[in-house]
């Protein structure tokens, strides 16, 4: 896609960067972020045992993984306004149906509609927006407006709290999703007027960058090439079993922490931390893959989930601090299963099966969410505690890292070749 620009007009990028920030910070952040909230409450107030309100999720999981599958082709056929906006108003479905759901059936069909409109207005379309608009420092900018999911879970968190657990309405939850679905819809009609699927002039041509920097774009392998080559397979791999530890812990760490005797006024102390840390890290890391490039972002990142898995080994109630510093660790680690997707996606295989590839790896970070989640339970159900699981995280992670090493190595190799020969 080649980008016509006229020189001192505005530009238009920046618009549209602006509405990705927007996107993430609603959806994400009032959808998303603080689902947490909500549990108690539409569980006590219906009668539904925790336990199947949370098979929810699974579906979530599920419908969010196979729709990615065939975001390039969607993508191709729509374009990015007419799935956006589609997204945005599946999600607005899925709150409207918890306004009124009376029974499980209803709450699993809220979690498909919103797992398919995560899959429109998330991590997938965020890569491919930004990879169409921006042709520099993309890391940097998708860092940036993914690093927002974390504002709008703070903003959502003081609007709806409140209002979820007003101890006079005990489907006060009804009443937070009714303003998040008014937030959703100022939100839609802002994307209606003012997104644009391609900056104005831009044909189907690729183009790569000429700036000498880590995080330049380049021509790339066609997606019929890209299943052809054994790296696709390794980095396939590489990205499940992170999808599937990431999530996995993410998940246990909060009971954990429990468990083992930490107390309430320090465990939300400890979440605060995570959050303001992970906001700053997504932008982080996508700064840090643009100047010094991507072996040395996953290693970062990487180190910091291996060191997140067995530092929660020897959490307990005597050990507090180091609980707040696994958090700064943990929130370092996240990106991997976010923005780093995107980045793995143009530079390891370039341009020309960007939005194809970009879905099918998004598919399969979420396949690992769906997995990863009840394996690493499973060892709580077995040994009575989760000190195996971060075991069995920690050294899934590392041997996953050295994994990655290989399929960088080899990546690069075949990327040297290709841009000598178009030289």
């Amino acid at each position: 896609m080649k980008t016509v620009k006229s020189k001192g007009k505005f530009d238009y990028t920046w618009v549209i960067v602006a509405l990705s920030f927007l996107m993430v910070f609603i959806s994400l952040g009032f959808c998303s972020s603080n689902k947490s909230l909500y549990l108690t409450a539409i569980t006590g107030a219906l009668g539904i045992k925790r336990s199947l309100f949370s098979l929810g999720d699974s579906i979530r999981f599920i419908s969010t993984a196979v729709i990615n599958i065939f975001f390039g082709t969607l993508v191709k056929k729509f374009g990015t306004k007419k799935l956006i906006c589609t997204g945005l108003f599946l999600l607005i479905l899925s709150c409207f149906l918890r306004t009124i759901a009376e029974n499980i059936w209803v709450f699993y069909l809220d979690h498909l509609f919103l797992g398919l409109g995560f899959s429109w207005t998330s991590t997938t379309m965020v890569g491919c927006v930004i990879n169409r608009w921006c042709k520099e420092n993309k890391g940097t900018i998708m860092g940036a407006v993914m690093a927002s999911n974390g504002l709008g879970g703070a903003l959502a968190a003081q609007i709806v709290t409140p209002i979820i657990y007003n101890p006079n309405n005990p489907f006060g939850y009804r009443t937070a999703y009714k303003i998040v679905i008014a937030v959703l819809a100022v939100t839609l009609i802002l994307f209606l007027f003012f997104f644009k699927d391609k900056p104005k002039g831009a044909t189907e041509e690729v183009v790569v960058t000429k700036k000498k920097s880590r995080g330049r774009s380049w021509i790339g392998i066609p997606f019929g090439e890209v299943l052809k080559t054994p790296y696709f397979y390794g980095a396939a791999v590489c990205i499940f079993f992170t999808g599937f530890t990431l999530q996995g812990i993410s998940g246990i760490k909060i009971p954990h922490y429990t468990d083992m005797g930490i107390d309430s006024a320090a465990l939300a102390s400890i979440i605060s931390v995570a959050s303001l840390s992970l906001t700053a890290f997504k932008f982080a890391t996508g700064f840090i893959y643009d100047k010094l490039g991507l072996r040395t972002t996953v290693l970062i990142c990487n180190f910091a989930a291996i060191f997140t898995c067995f530092g929660l080994f020897f959490v307990n109630k005597e050990t507090v601090p180091l609980a707040f510093v696994i958090s700064v660790f943990s929130s370092l680690s996240l990106p991997l299963e976010t923005i780093m997707l995107p980045i793995y996606t143009g530079d390891l295989f370039g341009q020309r099966a960007y939005d194809h590839l970009l879905g099918v790896f998004v598919s399969i970070n979420v396949f690992g969410y769906a997995v990863g989640s009840p394996v690493f339970n499973l060892c709580y159900d077995i040994f009575g505690n989760y000190k195996p699981a971060f075991i069995l995280g920690g050294t899934v992670m590392a041997v996953t890292n050295i994994g990655l090493m290989f399929v960088i190595s080899a990546a690069h190799k075949k990327r040297k070749e290709i841009e000598n020969e178009t030289k």
